[in-house]
């Protein structure tokens, strides 16, 4: 694994900082406690060397899409970084189900039963438990995944009952084109009333907003590591 230079260690750096002053600032306006919003640094395409950059900048989660692409950068991290925290915020195919399992702290994508009984089994064989959260796709965008809203509660009631998994909140991303302020609030609600404490929602465009809503974590990736993605480390063969 290469190490990051010095020129994008600072620039991660001062990118994280800044993000960071932007979440305490809406926490203010709020009237919420910086401490209770998790970043999730999105590090999906770039390099090992921008996460070692980020990790010695102190932030400790990140977020990826592949599986493969964690499997290919996170395993050789953590026993030098402990209290480093991976979320999988990707669509996850049921294949992936023990994989995903293996590498990753906090699975953010939960959004079908069949995904759903793959993880259950997964976690059987695994003897290990990621944080659960299911994806609602709060637009009922066909093209995009995530449970619909009409069948969110269902889906939530038969991954406790059916498959026996615990769920730690719920996860959305609202269509680009509205305002993203009802799709939070909405989620917000649905985990209120399902007594879900996890509230994955706001990117880099929209993170404040999801805050005001009730975010407990956001994710961002280009403003902390740039638009410009690198090719990433080969990944393991499937």
């Amino acid at each position: 694994m290469t190490h990051p230079s010095p020129d994008t260690t600072a620039a991660i750096a001062r990118n994280l900082a800044a993000v960071k002053g932007r979440i305490a600032d809406a926490c203010a306006r709020a009237g919420r406690d910086a401490a209770s919003v998790t970043l999730v640094a999105v590090s999906k395409t770039h390099p090992a060397d921008a996460v070692l950059a980020a990790l010695a900048a102190g932030q400790s989660a990140f977020g990826e899409n592949r599986v493969q692409e964690a499997q290919a950068k996170f395993p050789a991290l953590r026993p030098v970084h402990p209290a480093l925290r991976l979320h999988l915020i990707g669509g996850l195919q049921t294949n992936k189900a023990r994989d995903a399992v293996r590498v990753a702290d906090v699975i953010e994508s939960l959004d079908r039963p069949k995904l759903a009984a793959a993880i259950a089994d997964a976690i059987r064989k695994e003897g290990r438990t990621p944080d659960l959260l299911v994806q609602v796709n709060t637009g009922d965008e066909p093209q995009k995944a995530g449970v619909p809203r009409a069948k969110a509660e269902d889906f939530l009631r038969a991954c406790r009952e059916e498959y026996g998994l615990a769920i730690a909140g719920l996860m959305c991303i609202p269509p680009a084109e509205d305002d993203p302020r009802p799709h939070f609030a909405y989620l917000a609600g649905l985990a209120a009333k399902h007594g879900l404490p996890t509230l994955s929602m706001g990117m880099s465009g929209d993170y404040e907003a999801a805050i005001a809503e009730g975010a407990t974590h956001v994710r961002v990736g280009t403003a902390i590591f740039g638009s410009r993605p690198i090719t990433p480390d080969p990944a393991p063969a499937a």
